[in-house]
C-alpha cells in the first residue's frame, strides 16, 4: 500500500495536469486502504479476508462550473484521460455561484500535529484468529447462550492525502483494530440475539477479547422472555450504545448544506434554548487516538475543538466552502470529501458532557418507563424533527430495570426530546460519538 508521501505526489501531479488542461482551480484527494479480518463460528475458522484499495478523485473548476471524477488507475495515460474528461464535464456543468475552493486564509498551515493515529504493530492472521476465538468462546460460555453468529477480529490501515491548486498539500495515516462477537440465546420461537463490538486506533486501547465476548453473551441472555408494553407516554432512558444516535440527528440538522436546502428542523432556531443550559456537546478533532481525529477537513480547512452546544444553544451551522458562501457563514472545518461528487459535512470526535447523577439515580423516580438498548428503522424526519423508531430494551418499574421488552415503538419530536433530556454521569469514550446514559421524559411508547 502507498504511503502518504506517494499519495501526495499523485494528488499534486493530477492537480498540475488539470491546471495545464484549462481548469481555473482544482483539488485532488487520494485514499489507500488495506484491511485483514478473521471470523470464526462455533469454534471453527469461517473466513479470512484481505483487501487493498487505492483511489484518487479530482475536482476541477472552470469559472463557476465544476465537475469531479475518480479513478483507481494511476498511470500517466489514465491521469491525462481523467483530466480531459473532468475539464470537459465542468465546461458543460451548470453555473454555481457558490462553487470554488476554500479561501487560502482558512486553510490549515504548518506541520500536521501528532495525533497518534497509527499503531506500529500489525497483527498476523494467527493472532487475529486467536482473538476471534477467544471472543466467541467467552460469549458462548455465558449461561443461557445456545448458538453463535460468530466472533471476529480485524486490522486496517489507511492513508489520506489532499492537494489543491492554491498550494495546500497534506496527508496522514491511521490504523484500526476491531473485535466483535454475536451470539444467540433461547430456542424455537423465543430466540434472541445481541452483540458486542469495539474498534480503536491502537490495539492496547481495546478491551480484551474475553471481555467483548462476555458482554455479547450477557446482553443476549438478558433479552430472553421479552414482552411488549401498553401504549402510553412514559420516560425513555437510552443506553449509551444507542443514545449517541440522538447527537447524529442534531448534527444532521446543523449541516450547512441541509440548512441551505431548507431541509433542517433547526432553521429559525439558531438562538433558541434547545437544551437545558447545563448541557454541553463538544467536538474535539485533535483528540489523540480519536476515531475521527483530523487536523484539516476535506477541503484543507483547519479543524478546531469547539462546543457545538453550550448554554443550551447551538453555536451555528457546520459548513463546507459552498454552504458557507451560500449562507454567508464562516467556514467551520467540517467539509467531507469522497473521491467524487459534491461532498458534504461531517464532525470529528463528538461527546456530551456527563451529568451529575448515576444511571441508577437517573431512573430512581421512574414508576413506569423503558430503558432502550436497541433502536431500528429510519423514522426520523429531518425537516420537522419528528422521531419514531422501533426499539427494544427493558421495562423500568419503581426505579428498577425489570423484564426485557421488544416490539415497541418510541416516538416524539427531537425539539421536545432535546429540551427534556437529562444525562447521567457515566460517560465513556468508546465510539466516535459518545454520550452518557440519557433520560427523556414524555415520549410516546407504542406496544401491544
Amino acid at each position: 500500500m502507498i504511503d502518504s508521501d506517494t499519495a501526495l505526489e499523485r494528488c499534486g501531479d493530477l492537480v498540475a495536469r488539470a491546471r495545464r488542461a484549462g481548469a481555473d482551480a482544482a483539488d485532488a484527494v487520494a485514499r489507500a486502504d488495506s484491511s485483514e479480518s478473521v471470523s470464526v463460528r462455533l469454534g471453527e475458522l469461517e473466513e479470512v479476508d484481505r483487501s487493498e484499495s487505492e483511489s484518487i478523485g479530482l475536482r476541477v473548476f472552470v469559472g463557476q462550473r465544476s465537475a469531479s471524477i475518480r479513478t483507481s488507475d494511476f498511470s500517466a495515460a489514465a491521469f491525462e484521460e481523467l483530466v480531459e474528461r473532468a475539464v470537459a464535464m465542468a465546461r458543460l456543468a451548470p453555473v454555481d455561484e457558490h462553487a470554488g475552493l476554500a479561501p487560502e486564509d482558512k486553510l490549515f498551515s504548518g506541520a500536521v500535529p501528532d495525533l497518534d493515529l497509527s499503531d506500529t504493530g500489525e497483527p498476523d492472521p494467527e493472532t487475529l484468529r486467536a482473538a476471534a476465538l477467544e471472543a466467541e468462546d467467552a460469549a458462548r460460555a455465558v449461561a443461557g447462550v445456545t448458538n453463535s453468529n460468530g466472533g471476529g477480529a480485524g486490522f486496517s490501515r489507511a492513508v489520506v492525502a489532499l492537494a489543491t491548486s492554491h498550494g495546500f498539500a497534506q496527508g496522514y495515516g491511521a490504523t484500526g483494530h476491531s473485535l466483535h462477537a454475536s451470539v444467540v440465546a433461547g430456542s424455537g420461537g423465543k430466540m434472541e440475539t445481541d452483540y458486542a463490538f469495539r474498534t480503536a486506533r491502537h490495539r492496547d486501547d481495546l478491551p480484551s477479547a474475553a471481555e467483548i465476548g462476555r458482554r455479547a453473551g450477557e446482553r443476549t441472555v438478558a433479552r430472553l422472555n421479552s414482552v411488549s408494553l401498553p401504549s402510553k407516554p412514559m420516560p425513555v432512558v437510552f443506553d449509551p450504545r444507542f443514545g449517541n444516535g440522538l447527537l447524529g440527528h442534531l448534527v444532521d440538522a446543523m449541516s450547512g448544506p441541509a440548512v441551505a436546502r431548507k431541509a433542517s428542523f433547526l432553521i429559525g432556531r439558531r438562538d433558541e434554548l434547545l437544551f437545558d443550559p447545563a448541557i454541553r456537546i463538544l467536538e474535539d478533532p485533535l483528540r489523540r487516538r480519536g476515531l475521527r481525529s483530523r487536523a484539516f477537513d476535506g477541503e484543507g480547512v483547519a479543524c478546531v475543538p469547539r462546543a457545538l452546544v453550550e448554554t443550551g444553544r447551538i453555536f451555528g451551522w457546520l459548513t463546507d466552502a459552498a454552504s458557507a458562501r451560500q449562507l454567508g457563514e464562516p467556514m467551520t472545518g467540517h467539509a467531507a470529501r469522497g473521491g467524487a461528487g459534491s461532498g458534504g459535512v461531517s464532525v470529528a470526535n463528538l461527546h456530551m458532557e456527563p451529568g451529575l447523577v448515576s444511571p441508577d439515580e437517573l431512573i430512581a423516580d421512574i414508576a413506569d418507563g423503558v430503558y432502550v438498548t436497541g433502536v431500528f428503522g429510519q423514522g426520523v424526519n429531518g425537516i420537522t424533527g419528528d422521531y419514531s423508531r422501533g426499539a427494544n430494551g427493558f421495562r423500568i418499574v419503581d426505579g428498577k430495570r425489570v423484564g426485557a421488552v421488544s416490539e415497541i415503538t418510541i416516538a416524539g419530536n427531537l425539539l421536545d426530546m432535546f429540551r427534556s433530556l437529562t444525562p447521567a454521569n457515566d460517560l465513556d469514550f468508546e465510539y466516535a460519538t459518545n454520550v452518557p446514559t440519557l433520560r427523556i421524559d414524555g415520549m410516546t411508547v407504542a406496544g401491544s
